[in-house]
């Protein structure tokens, strides 16, 4: 369980590093999910971090798949 103050969690990221695969899913496809899979990205550039799009929601239809498609243009796998 991580409790997180902001859009993304670090802590979040860094425990991730352990894993090859990381799949994530959530609300605000637009704002906590892309923050967290694109810093969990960073922290670990050789993983693979997928997002399950059809188990998130964004604020509007229009900002959920935008956030998709900017998680697909840093090599997150939309699955």
């Amino acid at each position: 369980l991580f409790e997180k103050g902001t859009f993304g969690s670090v802590e979040l990221a860094e425990y991730a590093r352990a894993f090859d695969e990381v799949l994530l899913c959530g609300v605000c496809t637009d704002i906590c999910v892309v923050s967290n899979a694109l810093l969990i990205k960073a922290l670990s550039p050789e993983a693979r971090v997928m997002v399950a799009g059809r188990a998130c929601a964004g604020v509007t239809p229009a900002a959920h798949a935008a956030a998709l498609r900017t998680m697909e243009s840093c090599q997150v796998e939309i699955v």
